[in-house]
């Protein structure tokens, strides 16, 4: 069998409405959660996406 990888998924929240992004995060070499602007088709602007679990 294959070792465990070490990425972990994560969801990306925005700060201005409930609209999550899911990415893959290697924790290992990046331990901070992670923040981001990124495109929110809800308020159709760019806005700061912040790491939740």
């Amino acid at each position: 069998m294959a070792a465990k990888g070490k990425r972990i998924n994560i969801k990306l929240r925005s700060t201005e409405s409930p609209y999550t992004y899911h990415k893959t995060k290697n924790a290992r070499l990046h331990p901070e959660r992670i923040e981001m602007k990124k495109y929110d088709p809800v308020v159709k602007k760019h806005v700061l996406f912040k790491e939740t679990k």
